[in-house]
């Protein structure tokens, strides 16, 4: 008789803590008062905020439950810590934006922790089957979420197009796991890493497999060719939504294929660096190149991530801890960036819908300079200009690739940077150089307490991670350490 493994739920604390905060958010949805919906929006923050309080208390401890396929250790913990502030930013912009458009629901912020559950399982996944479970709690929530405007037909559209697709890729993952656990008889990490030892010849099973996984996240990392969603959803989708889509999706996704590569299929190295390598630069390159024509700024930045996704697969190619440490600290420094640029876009309306043109932000510096600035910053730590977060980010992404021989992939980078620019700062240009062209001037709200201090937070990390990087550059090379042991 098979026995039950060992119930160890300290290593899923984090996530009990949010799913319990989602389930008191659905109770109190039933209670008065129901029209404001606000104080769900202050539980569902302090759901977030005690997840992230658990997992700064078990910081430096590792767990294991249910015979290994769950890991808590300090690389699932620093992407709780990414994955905390991607939700807490997301759910500080949505209070006063909800209430504007007229969709605010408590379903909203259960959606929200429903999927941040699902993202930091995906961080903490020691298995196949795990990882496909909780890509599914997450994207079911982020398909609901990003149809939220029933009334507006772009959003329904991206909400059905971001289902049908994100189905597509997920039945690639699951193939993709039948056939690796055809070829070494385990789903586990671990037992995967046994099965193949170094210098043995992979099959042409367990390769097709391979090929499958890395087809499923590149659809939920939006990385070229399977990034046409991203631009549809990221223009369609609440602008709350959307930079949380960007932000925290995006993370947890990358959380679990670097721990597939480095653990389980680490003697398969070689194969899997080849093919990344051609997708890093292609990924980086059409982002780049496909964002120059974009006149809707959501679009323009939806290409621009899927650049920035380009980026991080450089250091996922360079390997090492210093490869691996440079993508955590990226996606941390991407995480204030981006929630901090779609929270600007947020508190700007023209005739009713979100002013989402470029020529829409022509002369905000003359009329809002605060708001303005605070958006200069953003655009220029995307653009990688020290000595914001987003050039460190870059800096150490390039270094660790020149270091592990891949100079011709840096270069690329470097080029990419250079040409990602031109987009940037012409957004900066019509915010300072350009007059509005006659038509209504678009409306810009004063943020709300919690949007402020959303983009105040925002703002204060882009500049203590590009001032002070090499305390949380330690922490993410020490947080990888034991994945390349």
């Amino acid at each position: 008789m098979i026995a039950a493994p060992e119930v160890a739920l300290g290593a899923l604390l984090p996530v009990l803590v949010v799913l319990g905060a989602a389930a008191l958010v659905l109770v109190l949805d039933l209670l008065p008062p129901r029209h404001g919906k606000q104080h769900l929006g202050g539980v569902a923050l302090l759901g977030i905020v005690g997840a992230l309080l658990a997992s700064l208390w078990q910081w430096g401890t590792e767990a294991r439950a249910f015979r290994d396929m769950v890991v808590l250790d300090g690389y699932a913990l620093f992407f709780n810590i990414i994955i905390g502030y991607a939700a807490a930013l997301a759910v500080l912009l949505s209070m006063d934006y909800l209430r504007r458009n007229g969709v605010e629901s408590g379903e909203y912020y259960a959606l929200v922790l429903f999927s941040m559950a699902g993202m930091m399982l995906l961080a903490s996944a020691g298995d196949l089957i795990v990882v496909f479970l909780a890509i599914e709690l997450m994207s079911l929530s982020l398909y609901v979420l990003a149809g939220l405007f029933k009334t507006r037909l772009a959003s329904g559209e991206a909400s059905m197009k971001y289902f049908l697709l994100g189905a597509f890729a997920s039945s690639f993952l699951l193939y993709g796991i039948a056939l690796v656990y055809g070829a070494t008889g385990s789903t586990s990490f671990d037992r995967i890493a046994a099965a193949l030892p170094p210098g043995r010849a992979l099959d042409a099973l367990f390769l097709v497999g391979l090929a499958l996984l890395l087809v499923g996240f590149g659809f939920k990392i939006s990385s070229v060719p399977f990034h046409s969603w991203a631009p549809d959803v990221y223009q369609g989708a609440p602008t709350s939504v959307t930079a949380f889509i960007a932000t925290g999706s995006k993370a947890a996704a990358f959380a679990a294929m670097m721990r597939l590569l480095f653990v389980a299929l680490r003697s398969a190295q070689p194969d899997w660096s080849a093919l990344l390598w051609v997708v890093a630069a292609v990924t980086m390159t059409v982002g780049n190149v496909v964002a120059i024509a974009q006149s809707n700024f959501k679009r323009l930045l939806a290409y621009s991530s899927i650049a920035h996704v380009g980026y991080m697969l450089v250091g996922v190619v360079a390997g090492g801890t210093l490869g691996a440490g440079s993508v955590l600290f990226y996606l941390l420094a991407y995480t204030f960036t981006t929630a901090g640029t779609f929270g600007v876009i947020a508190l700007c309306e023209r005739a009713g819908e979100e002013a989402v043109d470029v020529g829409d932000y022509a002369g905000l510096a003359r009329r809002h300079p605060l708001l303005a600035a605070t958006l200069a910053l953003f655009l220029l730590s995307l653009v990688g200009i020290p000595p914001l977060a987003g050039f460190v980010g870059k800096f150490y992404l390039f270094g660790a690739a020149v270091r592990s021989g891949y100079v011709w992939l840096a270069v690329v980078g470097v080029l990419n940077s250079a040409v990602a620019a031109y987009y940037y700062l012409r957004v900066i240009v019509y915010m300072y150089m350009r007059e509005p062209d006659g038509s209504s001037t678009p409306a810009v709200y004063a943020p709300s307490f919690a949007g402020g201090l959303a983009l105040a937070i925002s703002l204060a990390g882009i500049v203590l991670l590009g001032l002070m990087p090499a305390p949380f550059v330690d922490l993410a090379q020490s947080a990888v350490a034991p994945l390349l042991r």
